[in-house]
This record gives structure tokens, C-alpha cells and sequence, in this order.
């Protein structure tokens, strides 16, 4: 077992990162709690929640099973859970277990926030995804028609569980899309990071556990220091935004049935990527090596289902917009990225020109 920890004083956590921990009661050691819902989806479950509740012993546990997929991260969803809370009438000693992805632990996460103005919580990521990004941070929400997470609460969980054998059953398209989050890591602040991914891609997609191990360990460094230093997104902790407001106008723009968030994502990245390039900021040379590696991991590099006109409409409705302009995180190099709200306007029409639409 490997442990790191996210450091916000009383409210610090620890990840814990290994091979078989979702089965094993020690993991599960510092949850006090004895009545316990555990919230999980139709493809998780039949896979990990008899050990899961092996693990958690003698104490009282419901299950909620939800259908699979980002088109059911909704409002009614999240009352379908709380509904169940309340009706056995769970007090606020309890604690709510995300066993999944993403989606459910976004979706736990903000139950737990909501339910008696917030419960202890704790994330079981069995996606790379969730492993490397979404699992840590304390950032929950539900999607809406109008905008992806647009409903959500910061609500740090109380502990990460990342056993890495569940990424032994991951779809391969689940697995790539996780690894658009670590390049994600590379392309912020760590160069080093972002030239060994260029290296070792095939050993990740043949799923090394070794290379596996250190990914998830090394992105979730960055993110658990990040976090520390700027919990609610006041400042640096934006970073972590790098492609995802084009990645989220594409998922909203397709009515969350298309992309998986890490292809979304993927594609952002070349697409912040080549904005940057567009405003004299990136070097030509490595915005392209950003488009090979992601290429090179199988995933897509243009929003092709998407008119330019109709992502830009989406991007507008972004959290990220304020007093009416949308930010953006850009690059200056590989591993140097900022957030502005300053820059020429076609370089933005350009970029969404070359990289939405269908090919002329």
C-alpha cells in the first residue's frame, strides 16, 4: 500500500494507492462510521461490491445501483439517493461510499454534501480517471441540459481507496480516457512527466502495472499539493482546468452521449494546445508533439460532430466565465500553463475553425 496525503489541516485525508485494497478491511480503517450507503452502477457493481462489503465488515450497509454513464450524472439521480437516505433514516454520523467512476463518485460526493448539509464521504475509484483526477480534490456536482457540473459543492471526502486491480476489468476506452487526465498533469507543470508519457504510452496501454503505479501516484502528487495550497479554485488550482472547457462545450453539446469526459478532455487539450500556438504563446514544435501524444493514445483530437458556432455557444455557459469573458488555460511551454481571459478573439475562432466541425 502506498499512502499520500491531501494536507487542509482538520480536514486532511489519506489515498491510498495498491493492488487489492478495495477487498481488505484495514483500507477501510479510519471510517468511523457504522451506517454506511454505498452508491455505485450497473457495471461496477457485479464486479466489486461483495468484496467491498466483505471489507467493510459488520456494519450497517445499503446499496444504491445506478444506471451507467455521464447522461445519468442528473438532479434526479442524486434525489433518487437521497431518497433512500432518508427513508432509513440514516442520521449524520453516516457515511456515503462512491464505488466507480467518475460519475458516481461525482454524484455520491454531492449527495453526501447535500444530505443533513454534509455527511462523511469516501471515494472507491475502479477507473484510471477517477484513480488519477476526479477521486481527489473534494469536487462533487451533477450535470444539467444547460452545462456539465453546473449543480456541485466542494465536499473533500475523508478518504480515497484506489485499488489498482480494478484497472485489470476497464474497457480499454476507459482506460485511454484516464490517461488524458495524466498528460493533462504533464502539460500544467511537470515536463518531465509529460516527455516519459511520450516514452512509455505502450506500456500503459498494456496496462504495466509498474507504469500504471506511477502514473497514479505522480498525478496524484500534483493534484493533492495543488489542492492544498488552493481548495476552491481561487487561484491556481484552475490549472487543473487545461482543456476542459473545450472538452466540456463538447460532452454538453452532444447531450453527454457521446464522449467519454477523458476523450473530451483529450481533445481539449489539443485544442488549448493550439490556441496557444495561434496567440504567439506555444512553440509550433511542441503544440504538435501535444497532438501526437494524444493521438498516441487513442484518443480523438478534433470535435468533429460539433459546429464551431454551437461549442462556442457552449463554452459560454462554462463555470469558468466571469463578468463575461471566458477564461482559458493556456500554455507558454510543455509543463508551463496560466489562466487568462486576455487574448485576441479570432485566435479563439481560429482554433475552434480547425478543430470543431466536420472536415471540408
Amino acid at each position: 500500500m502506498d499512502t499520500l496525503n491531501v494536507e487542509l489541516g482538520t480536514r486532511s485525508y489519506p489515498i491510498l494507492i495498491g493492488a487489492g485494497l478495495l477487498g481488505v478491511a484495514d483500507s477501510f480503517a479510519a471510517l468511523r462510521a457504522g451506517h454506511l450507503l454505498i452508491v455505485s452502477n450497473t457495471t461496477v457493481a457485479p464486479l466489486y461490491m461483495r468484496p467491498l462489503r466483505t471489507a467493510l465488515g459488520s456494519r450497517r450497509v445499503l446499496e444504491v445501483i445506478l444506471p451507467d454513464g455521464e447522461e445519468h450524472k442528473t438532479l434526479a439521480n442524486a434525489a433518487r439517493v437521497l431518497d433512500v437516505l432518508i427513508a432509513n433514516r440514516f442520521a449524520r454520523d453516516c457515511a456515503v461510499l462512491a464505488l466507480g467512476g467518475g460519475v458516481v463518485g461525482d454524484l455520491a460526493g454531492f449527495v453526501a454534501a447535500c444530505y443533513q448539509r454534509g455527511v462523511a464521504f469516501v471515494q472507491v475509484p475502479t477507473t484510471l480517471l477517477a484513480q488519477v483526477d476526479s477521486s481527489v480534490g473534494g469536487k462533487t456536482a451533477v450535470n444539467h441540459p444547460g452545462g456539465k457540473n453546473l449543480i456541485g459543492a466542494f465536499h473533500q471526502p475523508h478518504l480515497v481507496v484506489s485499488d489498482t486491480a480494478t484497472l485489470t476489468t476497464l474497457p480499454a476506452r476507459e482506460l485511454r480516457a484516464g490517461l488524458a487526465e495524466v498528460i493533462k498533469y504533464g502539460l500544467i507543470c511537470d515536463p518531465e512527466l509529460f516527455a516519459w508519457l511520450e516514452g512509455n504510452m505502450p506500456a500503459l496501454l498494456a496496462r504495466d502495472p509498474a507504469a500504471l503505479a506511477h502514473v497514479i501516484r505522480r498525478s496524484c502528487q500534483i493534484k493533492s499539493a495543488i489542492v492544498a495550497r488552493d481548495e476552491r479554485e481561487e487561484g491556481e488550482r484552475a490549472l487543473l482546468n487545461l482543456g476542459h472547457t473545450f472538452g466540456h462545450a463538447a460532452e454538453s453539446a452532444t447531450a453527454y452521449r457521446e464522449w467519454l469526459h477523458g476523450e473530451a478532455v483529450g481533445a481539449g487539450l489539443v485544442m488549448a494546445a493550439a490556441m496557444s500556438r495561434e496567440c504567439g504563446l506555444l512553440d509550433p514544435a511542441q503544440a504538435e508533439r501535444v497532438r501526437r501524444l494524444v493521438e498516441l493514445t487513442g484518443l480523438p483530437t478534433r470535435v468533429q460532430s460539433v459546429a464551431p458556432p454551437v461549442l462556442l455557444e457552449h463554452m459560454r455557459i462554462d463555470k469558468k466565465v466571469l463578468e463575461g469573458r471566458l477564461r482559458l488555460v493556456l500554455l507558454k511551454a510543455i509543463g508551463a500553463a496560466f489562466v487568462t481571459s486576455e487574448y485576441p478573439g479570432d485566435a479563439l475562432t481560429r482554433t475552434l475553425a480547425q478543430h470543431a466541425g466536420a472536415v471540408a
